[in-house]
Formats: structure tokens, C-alpha cells, sequence
């Protein structure tokens, strides 16, 4: 029983550190970026990786070992648009984050981040995405948990 709620506690705090770290993202990014903009920038996307890697492992254990088990999730169709939407955000996030990892020269040499503002403007609306997907998948959750949609490809 404590397992199962330590997962489930890790699995909502990670979700909630992701919008965090997102914001973050989303809320620094400008133009004219300064240093400090920068490392804040990185700190917040290693969170959010970190977050990431914690939500899958947990949800990973509840799938497996808690909550109403594998056999109930894996035949849900909602379930299956929960997963596709994390495995999008997630793929989405990789841009970002090479991008942001690509600043760690100047950084280190305390300059700002070189970043164009067509750039800026492409990673901020990744971000825009990413929310937005990490918003759904409680909704699709929520859903799955009570059956919601459990039969939409079943006669």
C-alpha cells in the first residue's frame, strides 16, 4: 500500500514540477537573453527531463502493479491517446532541450545564449505545445480512470 502511494504522490508531484519548469521556460524566453536567462532556461529544462523520466518510470509501476492494473488500461482506447500524446510531447521536447544544451559554451564563458528571434519564436511555441499536451493527458487520465470512452471500438 505504500508503494502504490509513493508512486502515485511521485507521479502527481513530477507532473506538477514539468508545468513548473515549463513555465519557466516559457516565461524566460526573450530576445536579448542575459546569462542568467540562460542557466535559468537549462536548470528549468533538467527538471523538466528529470520530471519526465519520473513520470514514465511511476506511471510504468501503475501500469504494472497498481491501481486497476495492466489487463484494465491496455484494452482502453483512452489510455492508448494518453500514452501517443506523452510520446509526442515528449519527442517535442528534444528540440528544445539540444537547443538549450547547445548554449552551454557561452554560458560557462559567462556570455549570454546566441539564440535568433525566429528561433525564440519556434521554441517558445514548442513550449505552447508541450503545456498544452501535459494539460490533455490529466483529462485523459481522469478519463481512463473512469472507464470514459472504454468502448468506443467495440460493438
Amino acid at each position: 500500500m505504500w508503494a502504490n502511494a509513493i508512486a502515485a504522490y511521485l507521479h502527481y508531484l513530477s507532473l506538477g514540477l514539468i508545468f513548473a519548469a515549463l513555465s519557466t521556460e516559457l516565461f524566460t524566453l526573450k530576445q536579448d537573453l542575459t546569462n542568467r536567462d540562460g542557466w535559468r532556461i537549462l536548470i528549468a529544462d533538467t527538471i523538466y527531463g528529470i520530471a519526465g523520466i519520473t513520470v514514465l518510470v511511476t506511471g510504468i509501476l501503475r501500469y504494472l502493479y497498481f491501481e486497476k492494473g495492466a489487463d484494465y488500461y491496455s484494452h482502453q482506447p483512452v489510455f492508448w491517446m494518453k500514452i501517443s500524446v506523452f510520446i509526442v510531447v515528449g519527442l517535442l521536447s528534444l528540440y528544445p532541450t539540444v537547443s538549450f544544451l547547445m548554449w552551454i559554451k557561452n554560458l560557462r564563458a559567462e556570455k549570454p545564449p546566441e539564440a535568433s528571434p525566429e528561433k525564440i519564436k519556434i521554441l517558445k511555441t514548442i513550449v505552447h505545445i508541450e503545456l498544452f499536451g501535459f494539460s490533455l493527458i490529466p483529462l485523459l487520465a481522469s478519463m481512463m480512470a473512469r472507464g470514459i470512452g472504454a468502448n468506443w471500438f467495440h460493438s
